[in-house]
């Protein structure tokens, strides 16, 4: 399977306005992606949406949140229901500030249907970190039944080798390079976690411009866990038009 496991829709405020559920779908069909996962900061408000999407083009998808922990690690948490997605977006939300977004200075949050009718305007700053550690968010997504990832890892800015210098150990199932990673620089750094590679798309042209290809037998957290534990995630090579 070709999957990306990194996609912001128009919920997350550094994402364009034109990432509706819908069009990130057709795309990563369109792109020849066997599954996508949407990740938006903070939040898991939009997968409802993104859920009836993909029933309707055909596409597997997980729902997760990308969250930025106390330490400003951004990680990804990915799981198999809006349900779980969404449990794990009220413990993100009750350890986050009680901040009111400014759109003119952090952005629109608009929360959408599948058909792109906004019914609500996320009030919180998504842009901000919550005060849950990474030991903390990494065991509430295990709890919920989740898959938890490190994510961008060789970025210089929220990623735990900016933060903090290395990988944590036992609290993350995989690690995920960004699209511009050096892989002969960061596959040793990798600390013999399997490796994900996924676009972080914040605009519909980025969608499923890198993927990971593994050999799993359906679009599930634990079809995913089982390639991670037998490092069969294969990093795909980036599209020409990149």
């Amino acid at each position: 399977m070709k999957f990306d496991l990194h996609i912001h829709s128009c919920l997350s405020p550094c994402a364009n306005l034109e990432m509706s559920p819908m069009e990130i779908v057709r795309r990563a069909k369109a792109a020849g992606m066997d599954g996508i996962a949407l990740t938006d900061h903070q939040t898991a408000k939009n997968t409802p949406a993104i859920a009836e999407c993909a029933r309707r083009e055909g596409i597997a998808c997980l729902y997760g949140l990308e969250v930025c922990t106390a330490e400003e690690v951004h990680t990804l948490a990915l799981f198999d229901t809006t349900g779980q997605a969404l449990a794990m977006t009220d413990f993100v939300y009750a350890a986050m500030p009680k901040r009111v977004n400014d759109p003119e200075v952090f952005g629109d949050q608009p929360i959408v249907t599948w058909d792109d009718d906004i019914v609500d305007m996320e009030w919180r700053i998504l842009a901000m970190g919550c005060r849950k550690t990474i030991p903390e968010t990494g065991a509430e997504c295990h709890r919920l039944g989740g898959v938890f990832i490190a994510a961008h890892i060789d970025r210089s800015a929220f990623s735990v080798y900016s933060q903090l210098g290395a990988i944590p150990d036992g609290v993350f199932d995989a690690v995920e390079f960004s699209r511009t990673a050096d892989e002969a620089l960061w596959r040793p750094k990798a600390g013999g976690y399997a490796v994900t590679r996924s676009s972080d798309a914040h605009n519909l042209d980025d969608v499923a411009r890198v993927w990971t290809e593994a050999p799993l037998a359906s679009f599930t957290v634990a079809a995913l866990k089982e390639a991670f534990l037998a490092r069969s995630t294969a990093i795909s090579p980036r599209l020409v038009n990149f």
